[in-house]
């Protein structure tokens, strides 16, 4: 009898069982998570969302999807690790979409990697109207049947020559052209306007310009010649390779037809367009001056010559520098000497003529640049060779030398400036004159998404009949694409921003607007964080864009903070209690409602019951300003700005306003430019006061502090050197000759010489991924046993790296220096992580308060200038509170921080806002307020006003409810109420 089939319960089928998973700090969990909902991790920094989510969940769908393949097959595919999980059932197949995602390339754009683009470049291509560039009118091409009517219509009954070019603007005597033309049979050419009659060995002036034609045939336009035209324009367009010269005998008026697009006036002929001539990463469209990039490198003559009031002797070019004895130097005096020019006066008192002789190696009046080396002084070398010019010896060194040094050093005179071909569309310009609807596509590439997606809503009615029936099926692919952009907030994009200068939860988003549009079922999404970087107003049509996911049929997993994204879930999973070691563990699960009730960490904050505290006053600073006056870049329209020093300042706005094009490109590089004299070019402005009020600028984001797996906190803040130092002052290290050396991992002689200080060992696997084990030598420790021997209070060097900083704060309480720096790291929240865990394993926010405490630990002289760039990505409420704590120290010791942000609960407690708004892209770079949150709350004007309003709302409601944590609130008005009466 045959076995009856294992049936699968239907509880499997409508769940993702996770039983055993025990990945990084996973304490061995079980988890049921429902299929086709929207489920949210969420949890403390460094509680274990990412290793439930991505490294356990996301890698085993995707390694079960790799096994799939042959075996031949996957020897090709990158590297899948097992995930250390007993067992996952219910997997559907997985997609990630991460924030590390952003294509760096500088040919990327949001309009490439969206594939708007690429329908734009067929619209184009296929139903765009061609013009001149000369003259701007509307260019035509011809078939034979059209030329046929059009030279009846035009000139009926009048004697016309049908002409053939051959030569168009050429030098050349031609003789065995004209040969082979008269061996074909044809009697006559026209040679430069005149008609000639075919003899043996004819010629022209082979040093001058020639146009030739071949006379192919002449008649009258009757109605009996109608198919001997026919046939002769058939032959003339052969012969001429698709362009005819009509010739009218009596008036030599010469009219021009082709099968190309050509303009009539002015005889310039355009190829047929296909996508390719529209795009900028094809030579067939890319702009021929800057490759299609729409910037090139220039010579900076500020950077040339960046004081003129000193010699060429004294320095005063920089590529050349002081008087050497150096070879290029030695033929400017060999120039001087021939040409008279003083070399000991300053540059400005120069005629221009001498200083373009020795910057160009020539000038308009003097042709005669060779220098005559006959004239050298005794002693010298004789010989005479052309002198170069110190800016086109730059050009070529920065062009051709492949050494990457020598490279540099000329780029350092060197700036990034709009191609002045293109002017920075990147097309080249018979592109650009290719118009649907009187616009080009680099005109419409420049629009914001908003914008672009009206100019498509009823384009229709603009187009002729023939563009409507080309275009109809490609018009439908981009709106719908674009409408998946508007919905996940993206409305102030446009096609040609660069997806470099994107942040990662825009180039996130627009990853889930591409998934959303295949409108695939059945697939689990895990996505980290979408809300990074979108205001407050957005959020609702990121909570959208995700139940649209869901709905269509999928399960969308989510590791957020965001309070409204955590309260749309379907089911909410908490993982804690604590952070590293102290956490992994699932501490609440359910829907929203059911996690409230559980009464853990999360739930406090999302209830109420735990806010963070808004300060009883606001710091009033120390009076003194930076200002910036008539800043331009990007959309920004004219702001003038005051940042107050001495306090906490935040900027706010909707995703788009140009917070980013103020702070970071524009305030930074000039910060940066005063107190490091910085190459770094800010965007446009009129002037700048204030700038001696500070003395150091640092900006601290959220890019990793190492790229590789041997960076670490230890070694990125600095004290891991005196770590090291105290080793080899251990006695024993002493009398074996141990220097501080001998306990780097980097450096032979202590490290393990197997892994080279790894600790790991990679094995080879062939068509399987390639596994990472422990060295067998060091069993993962990095260091030989010599070194190992060398113990400080019982513990070898390895011990040390491996101690979570809150165990070494205890261990180097006895050593000051040391315990400083790392009793910082545990004032930032960082308790949890080990000296030396690997720099590529911290998430954004950890390696920005590792950042953080770096700079906290150093002596500061109470007039730096902080930057930060969204520093609560990755916190939990929690982790804010430890975030603030940090910044208002460095507040407080008389230093001036400034966050650009959309969280509330750090707006809350700033004491100077800056609102840029209203809206993102065309519609915001405005300057909508200054002033306290408790100002802005009463504001009516922009978005963040308004949640401000609610959020110290709440805060209000909440400490007259009893809660102590917000009694501060109640205090603050009151003592502003005294102040007031007054």
């Amino acid at each position: 009898m045959a076995k009856k089939a294992e049936t699968i319960p239907v509880r499997d089928l409508e769940n993702i069982e996770v039983v055993g998973a025990r990945e990084h700090n996973l304490k061995d969990i079980d988890l049921t998570i429902p299929k086709n909902r929207m489920v949210v991790f969420t949890g403390v920094s460094g509680s274990g969302k990412s290793s439930l989510a991505f490294d356990t969940i996301y890698n085993e769908g995707q390694r079960r999807y790799m096994e799939s393949f042959s075996a031949y097959a996957r020897q090709f595919v990158g590297d899948m690790e097992r995930p250390d999980v007993d067992k996952i059932t219910g997997l559907s197949p997985v997609i990630s979409i991460e924030q590390k995602t952003t294509n760096k390339n500088p040919r990327s754009t949001v309009g490439t990697i969206t594939e708007v683009y690429d329908f734009l470049r067929l619209l184009y291509a296929r139903a765009a109207d061609a013009y001149s560039y000369n003259t701007g009118k509307k260019m035509v091409k011809f078939s034979e049947e059209e030329i046929v009517e059009n030279i009846y219509s035009k000139f009926s009954k009048k004697k016309i020559s049908l002409l053939a070019p051959l030569v168009r603007g050429r030098k050349g005597h031609y003789r065995e052209l004209f040969e082979d033309i008269r061996k074909k049979g044809y009697l006559k050419v026209r040679v430069d306007g005149e008609v000639k009659d075919l003899v043996p060995k004819m010629q022209v002036d082979r040093y001058k310009i020639h146009d030739i034609e071949v006379v192919i045939d002449r008649l009258a336009v009757t109605p009996d010649m109608k198919l001997r035209l026919s046939q002769s324009i058939q032959k003339s367009m052969q012969v001429g390779k698709g362009l005819l010269f009509l010739l009218i005998n009596d008036t030599d008026e010469v009219i021009q037809y082709s099968r190309q697009l050509m303009c009539q006036d002015t005889g310039i002929s355009y190829e047929e367009p296909s996508p390719n001539s529209f795009s900028f990463n094809s030579p067939y469209g890319a702009c021929p001056t800057c490759k299609g990039l729409g910037q090139v490198y220039q010579v900076s003559m500020e950077a040339i010559i960046p004081d003129r009031s000193v010699s060429i002797r004294e320095g005063g070019i920089a590529p050349l520098g002081e008087e050497r004895e150096a070879y290029v130097y030695k033929q400017v005096q060999q120039l001087a000497r021939k040409h008279k020019i003083d070399l000991k006066k300053p540059i400005s008192d120069l005629p221009e003529r001498d200083l373009n002789l020795i910057l160009y190696g020539q000038e308009e009046a003097l042709e005669e640049t060779t220098i005559d080396f006959t004239e050298a002084v005794p002693g010298e070398r004789i010989y005479a060779e052309e002198f170069e010019g110190i800016i086109p010896q730059l050009k070529r060194w920065f062009s051709t030398v492949s050494s990457d040094a020598v490279r540099e050093w000329a780029e350092s005179f060197m700036e990034l400036n709009t191609c002045p071909t293109c002017n920075g569309d990147r097309l080249r310009i018979e592109s650009l004159w290719f118009k649907v609807d009187g616009k080009n596509i680099a005109e419409i590439s420049q629009y914001n998404l908003d914008k672009l997606y009206e100019w498509f809503n009823g384009i229709e009615k603009r187009l002729s009949h023939k563009q409507q029936l080309i275009s109809k099926d490609i018009l439908k692919e981009i709106r719908e694409r674009l409408q998946f952009l508007l919905d996940v907030g993206l409305t102030y994009l446009s096609l040609n921003r660069p997806t470099r200068t994107l942040s990662g939860g825009e180039s996130q988003r627009i990853r889930l607007a591409t998934q959303i549009g295949s409108q695939l079922q059945g697939i689990t999404y895990v996505l980290d964080e979408p809300s990074i970087g979108l205001h407050q107003r957005d959020n609702q049509r990121l909570i959208s864009a995700l139940q649209n996911l869901r709905d269509i049929g999928n399960s969308v997993l989510v590791v957020e903070h965001d309070k409204d994204i955590m309260m749309a879930a379907d089911y909410l999973v908490d993982i804690g209690p604590r952070a590293g070691k102290f956490g992994g563990r699932i501490v609440a699960e359910g829907t929203p409602q059911q996690v409230l009730d559980a009464g853990s960490e999360t739930a406090a904050y999302l209830s109420g019951k735990k806010q963070i505290a808004i300060p009883e006053t606001r710091r009033s600073g120390n009076g003194k300003f930076i200002e910036i006056k008539g800043a331009s870049g990007n959309n920004l329209q004219q702001l003038n700005i005051r940042f107050p020093l001495g306090k906490l300042i935040l900027v706010t706005g909707v995703s788009g306003s140009g917070k980013s094009t103020l702070i970071n490109e524009t305030l930074y590089p000039i910060l940066s430019q005063y107190c490091y004299d910085s190459k770094q070019k800010p965007l446009p402005y009129k002037s700048v006061k204030g700038l001696e009020n500070i003395d150091k600028v640092i900006e601290i984001d959220q890019s990793p502090i190492g790229r590789t797996p041997r960076s670490n906190p230890a070694t990125y803040c600095g004290f891991f050197t005196e770590i090291r130092q105290l080793f080899a002052a251990v006695p024993e290290a002493k009398i074996r000759g141990y220097a501080a050396g001998r306990f780097s991992f980097n450096v032979k002689g202590g490290r393990c010489d197997l892994c080279e200080g790894g600790g790991m060992r990679v094995i080879e696997m062939n068509f399987l991924p390639d596994v990472y084990v422990h060295c067998e030598k060091c069993n993962g420790k990095r260091y030989n046993r010599e070194t190992l021997e060398i113990r400080y209070k019982g513990k070898s060097i390895s011990d040390v790296l491996d101690m979570t900083v809150d165990e070494a704060v205890e261990f180097f309480q006895a050593v000051p220096y040391l315990y400083r720096k790392i009793k910082v790291l545990q004032e930032v929240g960082l308790g949890y992580i080990t000296l030396g865990q690997s720099a590529v394993t911290l998430s954004g926010g950890e390696a920005q308060r590792v950042k953080l405490a770096t700079e906290l630990s150093k002596k500061d002289t109470g007039k730096t200038f902080y930057i930060l760039d969204e520093p609560t990505t990755g916190l939990h409420f929690q982790d804010i509170q430890h975030l603030l704590d940090v910044v208002n120290k460095l507040v407080e010791r008389g230093n001036t921080v400034l966050v650009i942000e959309h969280n509330l609960d750090v707006i809350k407690v700033a004491d100077h806002i800056i609102d840029i708004g209203p809206e993102g892209g065309d519609g915001g770079g405005q300057l909508l307020f200054e002033g306290t949150p408790e100002e802005m709350a009463k504001l009516k004007v922009g978005h963040t006003a308004r949640f401000v309003k609610e959020e110290l709302k709440a805060a209000v409601a909440v400490s007259e409810n009893g809660n102590p944590a917000e009694k501060t609130v109640v205090k603050k008005k009151t003592a502003s109420k005294t102040a007031k009466s007054k």
